[in-house]
C-alpha cells in the first residue's frame, strides 16, 4: 500500500532460465497480518496482543510518500512488506522494468469492514 509498482517484462538469460522464468508478483510480506496489526477480541475490542505497527507510523510513512489512504488497516501497512528495490535487485538479470507507477491514493476496505479473503 503506497509503495511504487512496476510493470516488468522478462528477459532471456541464464539467470532467468535457472529460475524457470519465474518472477515476482508482489513484494512479499515480512510479517504476518496478525503480527502487523495485533490481535483483538472481536466482541469486546480488547487488545489481546498489540501489533508491531501503529497507526501513526503507517500514516507518517504514507505522508512522506505523498499517498492518501482511504480505508485500509495495519495488516496492509507498507512496513509489513519488503521494499520493492530490494525485491527487484534479487531478480536482477531476469526482468526489465518497463514502467514505474507511483501511487497518489489507495482505497481499501476499512478495518471495520468484513473481508472474506482475510477474515
Amino acid at each position: 500500500m503506497g509503495d511504487d509498482a512496476v510493470i516488468l517484462s522478462g528477459v532471456e538469460s541464464d539467470t532467468a532460465a535457472a529460475s524457470f522464468y519465474s518472477t515476482v508478483h508482489g513484494a512479499g510480506r515480512v510479517m504476518s497480518r496478525t503480527e502487523a496489526r495485533g490481535k483483538t477480541n472481536r466482541k469486546t475490542g480488547a487488545v489481546i496482543k498489540p501489533g508491531r505497527i501503529n497507526h501513526d507510523e503507517m500514516q507518517a510513512w504514507l505522508r512522506q510518500k505523498g499517498v492518501h489512504l482511504a480505508g485500509g488497516d495495519l495488516d496492509e501497512a507498507p512496513q509489513a512488506y519488503r521494499r520493492l528495490p530490494d525485491v527487484l535487485a534479487h531478480h536482477a538479470g531476469t526482468v526489465t522494468i518497463e514502467h514505474t507507477l507511483r501511487p497518489f491514493a489507495v482505497v481499501m476496505a476499512g478495518a471495520d469492514v468484513f473481508d472474506p479473503f482475510k477474515d
